[in-house]
């Protein structure tokens, strides 16, 4: 097998091909009932090769009839019907309806013309200030979208690049026809074009970078600041600064120093020793590649290139970038990267950055790149993973995504949650962002918080920025108040993997992508489209991100978010009970960010309040869990050996919520008999019951089939925390919550309500006006109707009434009896 070869089967199956043959000029393949491709050739020599999007073509053959006359030609399936008059193609001559109630978005597809989709993902954030244009994705309110897949470059059968045959009027096209049933759409996608991998789990954790001359005490020094503060990072990425930057001779070659393959040992002076140290401190290790200059005469690998490439080095020439020639990209990984890896690097950051031209007209650089950066990455016998920018639709198969360098604005900030969710449209689920910007803007210690805590809950958490001086992230060079909170998300980011690696399997399994615009959950809700910025977060969770600067009254920011119809949304940093199906305004401190799960989620935690920086499978798990109806979660870990997901080693543990009975059952843990798991193995658990704070019938749990043991819960700010101990993986809990059919406590809003008044910069006059009228013994309605009768500001306004209609069950009188 050769080194570049790769999974891929692009020759479709002969039963599901209409036309193709010797005398037609036209094709069509179905390879799925609402995926279709559609070809035109004048010369009737049709592609069978893969392109970079389209890999897999070999589908099960959906069912689907046909019609057809000297004149005519019919495709019927489930999902669509073709009508195409066997002319060259035109708007006229070849359309598609697509069956389904999408008549107000239109339901018909005509060849060639334009049509609105919901968007898909752009290439770059470089330099963006807000929102920018996004390139086309595979959803579209109308239920259908083509892709134009005429001119992209191909693989040969020896998974080499090669480019199409030169054909005037030559035609590639698939059309998605799947109405709103988007996520359907998302996995013949994935099963057209490629699934997206595995990542490794320490890829889940906080990753750091900055664009900036670490010298390696330095670094160590500030892995060990970290540490020392008990906040935890998974990957360390060095920027071009570790290879000569400076050095006279680059002037002198006229190159721009942003291309090395020479440690800097004025900055590194012992690479292997600095990269051991960062690796016994649990870290993984990244370098930063700008390629486009190739490797200079006073590169260290210049002369064993030169070599390889039989490249004249009498007159010391640079051996040029060509990655279309294969001699050359064997020695780019061979001789370029290899050395580096057998140091201890284990991740490369690829940064093209120089357009979409090569040497071999219609082939992209970045294209070739990420394809077999992400191939070779299995060299180091772990699963591949390669860090870069996005080339175009099939990017999804070469995670993890460079988003470039943003502006440090609010605008910037406003962007990223739409910018993430949308690229799921195209398949694009691990984008990495550099979280708190990287360049320019005004230092906003707020902006940094509220974007770190975005991070937290986005698809890779790394903080990066330029090398100003005074463009800083750690966070013990902010303020105590913005500092504990941003090292608190951290901490809650390592503190999420086990519910981020479960949603990794998922999305590489499943086909389901972390990220996902409501609309793919609610597709008929005119609200799901209304609210770009708020998603879905794996199964259980739902992201409404705070993009805006707190008002100075208020003290809080405001987010205007939709919940949902079906069950009730808990807020689970505030414990928060609210109504489903309801436009409203959420209000948050610095301290709160608003992220819900629904009666019945489960999201398990890793135990500790400060995970280590390993990302390994942790020795206690907290369930989260939301009390009102039947819940499910399977939690996926694994033992870090494999290289795809179908032959890594998953360890599974059942968790299950019976609504009726009240009672949670966690495992047995179960894996395949190569893991290594025996009855020495064991686990500490923990039940959070956020949004329910008492039960009439003291809490128990049983081991196997072992006595009830009783629990004395432990009350929290958003709940109650049962504490079960340490137990043997291979057995089976049963917990009992308290209570049969428990329900989440009705909310009340008073204390909340009082402490926004005390930090509130408001008169105090008018602080004492609206205590009173809370208090009064009346309908809530009457209350509702005196605060609007205050004329209050709205920052001051909607925190009250968010506070007071959260939770529909609230008494319709108060009778508050606390002071302030």
């Amino acid at each position: 097998m050769h080194r570049y070869t790769f999974n891929h089967d692009p020759r479709a199956n002969t039963d599901a091909i209409v036309g193709g043959r010797s005398t037609d000029k036209y094709r069509f393949t179905v390879l799925a009932d609402g995926l279709l491709r559609y070809e035109w050739a004048i010369d009737h020599q049709f592609e069978d090769r893969a392109s970079v999007f389209a890999i897999n073509r070999r589908l099960p053959v959906p069912e689907f009839r046909v019609k057809e006359n000297d004149s005519s030609l019919q495709i019927i399936t489930s999902r669509l019907h073709l009508t195409y008059n066997k002319q060259a193609f035109s708007s006229s001559g070849l359309h598609v309806v697509v069956k389904g109630n999408f008549h107000c978005h239109g339901s018909l597809w005509r060849y060639g013309e334009a049509y609105t989709d919901l968007g898909g993902t752009a290439r770059t954030l470089d330099e963006a200030n807000g929102r920018i244009p996004l390139e086309s994705g595979i959803m579209a309110r109308g239920g259908f979208t083509s892709v134009d897949d005429s001119e992209s470059m191909l693989f040969d059968t020896d998974g080499w690049i090669t480019v199409r045959a030169p054909g005037v009027g030559r035609v590639d096209g698939y059309l998605f026809a799947y109405g709103h049933d988007f996520r359907e759409a998302i996995k013949t996608f994935y099963a057209l074009s490629g699934p997206q991998p595995l990542l490794p789990r320490w890829a889940m954790g906080n990753w750091w970078s900055r664009y900036y001359a670490y010298h390696a005490d330095e670094y160590l020094a500030l892995v060990d600041r970290f540490h020392s503060e008990g906040i935890p990072l998974s990957v360390a990425v060095l920027d071009m600064d570790w290879h000569l930057v400076d050095d006279p001779r680059i002037a002198q070659a006229g190159v721009t120093g942003w291309t090395g393959y020479t440690w800097n040992k004025q900055l590194f002076p012992d690479p292997p020793a600095f990269m051991k140290k960062l690796h016994e401190r649990g870290l993984h290790i990244s370098l930063n590649d700008h390629p486009a200059d190739g490797v200079q005469s006073f590169e260290d690998p210049y002369e064993e290139m030169a070599k390889v490439l039989n490249h004249d080095t009498s007159h010391g020439d640079p051996i040029p970038f060509d990655i279309t020639n294969r001699a050359f990209l064997d020695a780019y990984f061979d001789i370029l990267h290899r050395r580096f890896e057998s140091e201890g690097i284990d991740l490369w950051w690829v940064d093209w950055q120089q357009g979409k031209h090569s040497r071999i007209p219609g082939v992209d650089p970045l294209w070739v790149l990420n394809h077999f950066q992400f191939l070779d990455s299995k060299q180091n016998g772990q699963l591949p993973l390669t860090f870069s920018r996005y080339a175009g639709p099939g990017s999804h198969r070469y995670p993890v995504g460079f988003s470039g360098d943003s502006i440090v604005t609010w605008e910037s900030l406003q962007f990223q949650p739409e910018f993430t969710a949308s690229a799921s449209n195209i398949g694009f689920g691990w984008w990495s962002h550099d979280i708190g910007g990287h360049m320019h803007g005004v230092k906003d210690n707020e902006l940094l918080v509220r974007w770190v805590q975005y991070g937290t809950f986005s698809p890779i958490l790394r903080l990066h920025s330029s090398n100003n001086p005074w463009n800083i992230k750690e966070p013990w060079n902010l303020p105590v108040q913005y500092k504990s909170v941003m090292s608190e998300f951290l901490r809650l980011r390592h503190r999420l993997i086990p519910y981020l690696y479960t949603m990794n399997v998922r999305a590489a399994v499943e086909g389901l992508p972390l990220v996902q615009p409501m609309y793919w959950a609610y597709a008929e809700r005119e609200e799901a489209y209304e609210f770009p910025n708020q998603y879905l977060f794996g199964s259980e969770l739902m992201v409404v991100p705070v993009t805006s600067p707190e008002n100075p009254t208020s003290r809080q920011a405001l987010t205007r978010a939709w919940l949902p119809p079906g069950r009730r949304q808990v807020d689970i940093s505030t414990g928060i009970v609210y109504n489903s199906d309801r436009l409203l305004w959420l209000s948050r401190k610095l301290s709160e960010f608003p992220v819900f799960a629904s009666e019945g989620a489960i999201i398990p935690l890793d135990v500790a309040s400060e995970p280590g920086n390993n990302c390994k499978n942790p020795d206690g798990i907290e369930i989260l869990l939301i009390v009102g109806a039947d819940g499910y979660f399977e939690l996926v870990e694994d033992n870090g050996k494999g290289q795809t997901a179908d032959d890594v080693h998953f360890l599974r543990t059942p968790i299950r919520f019976e609504q009726n009975s009240g009672q949670v059952t966690i495992g047995p843990t179960v894996s395949s008999p190569t893991f290594g798991l025996n009855k020495t193995n064991t686990r500490d658990w923990t039940i959070r019951l956020i949004g329910r704070y008492s039960s009439s019938v003291s809490p128990w749990f049983s081991v196997g089939q072992g006595p009830e043991i009783q629990i004395s819960p432990e009350p929290v700010d958003n709940g109650l925390v049962l504490k079960l101990g340490t137990h043997q993986i291979t057995e089976s809990l049963v917990v009992s919550v308290g209570d049969a059919d428990p329900q989440l406590d009705t909310f009340n809003p008073h204390d909340r309500i009082m402490t926004f008044l005390r930090e509130a910069h408001i008169e105090l006059d008018l602080k004492a006006r609206i205590r009173s009228t809370i208090d009064r013994e009346i309908p809530l309605v009457v209350i509702v109707g005196e605060l609007h009768a205050l004329g209050l500001d709205d920052v001051v306004l909607y925190p009250l009434l968010e506070t007071l209609l959260a939770d529909s069950r609230t008494l319709a009188t108060r009778d508050y009896n606390s002071t302030c």
